[in-house]
């Protein structure tokens, strides 16, 4: 499934219902500008969009579920998978060696670390771009999951994207950090080597107690659900949550470092 046929689910739904695209704008009080530019790929549909057609068109809830299938088939096949994960946890655990973690990402932030070293075509980059800030809506659902973030102190200094995007983006750090169901810790960087230098990873704990493990590579990412490699992670993050700073610490150090007030 993908946008186009969506699109196609859309139309076919409005005819069987007869019903105009000025009629399904009045209907749902969206304009009839974004009615025609989704229909015509110029807009892509929000899940809002989905739901409220579904209810003017009498469609039982099927263009919210092909949107859905259609989202989780964006970005590379191999990241599917991680998505389905990452929505169902119930808690989220992620470590970052040199990075912001993608969940906390501003739009600028991503797209320069996307469109790094001219890898994907500019259409590409947009997209991947775009998917990584859907992905962070989780952070701001009703019931979101309990996320605990560490990152070390080097990914808060390198100047992604330059100086301002660093600073907008510590910014962001500090403004998810008043989410209640958010917890943020820095390793300092006096704290030298320590056992997640080799690369980051996010472990996921899922409503029915099953756990899931995302690890990325130079290449692509990798989902695993393998007991004894999770077992590994997870005295992996236990020593890296001993190396870390306190939340309150944390914050304070982003706070130093940040230019702008």
């Amino acid at each position: 499934m993908n946008v186009e046929m969506w699109v196609r689910a859309l139309k076919a739904a409005r005819a069987g219902a007869e019903v105009s695209q000025e009629g399904l704008a009045a209907t749902i009080k969206w304009s009839p500008s974004t009615v025609a530019a989704i229909e015509t790929g110029r807009r892509r549909p929000t899940m809002e969009f989905a739901v409220a057609a579904d209810q003017a068109l009498g469609t039982g809830g099927l263009l919210a579920e092909l949107l859905k299938a259609a989202d989780q088939e964006r970005g590379p096949s191999w990241f599917a998978p991680w998505r389905g994960y990452e929505q169902q946890a119930t808690r989220l655990r992620a470590f970052e060696a040199c990075l912001v973690p993608g969940l906390l990402q501003t739009e600028k932030y991503a797209h320069a670390v996307i469109s790094a070293g001219g890898l994907h075509a500019p259409a590409m980059v947009d997209e991947l771009v775009a998917v990584r800030m859907e992905r962070q809506q989780l952070l701001h659902r009703d019931e979101p999951p309990h996320c605990v973030f560490l990152l070390d102190e080097s990914a808060l200094h390198r100047p992604v994207g330059g100086p301002a995007v660093l600073d907008e983006q510590l910014g962001r750090l500090l403004g998810v950090a008043d989410l209640p169901f958010l917890r943020l810790h820095v390793i300092p960087l006096s704290v030298g080597e320590h056992v997640g230098l080799g690369g980051g990873f996010v472990l996921a704990e899922l409503p029915d107690g099953d756990r899931a493990l995302y690890l990325e590579n130079a290449a692509r990412g990798h989902v695993m659900d393998d007991p004894e490699m999770i077992g590994l992670i997870d005295r992996k993050w236990d020593s890296l949550l001993g190396e870390a700073l306190s939340t309150g610490a944390s914050l304070d150090l982003i706070r130093k470092l940040k230019v702008t007030p």
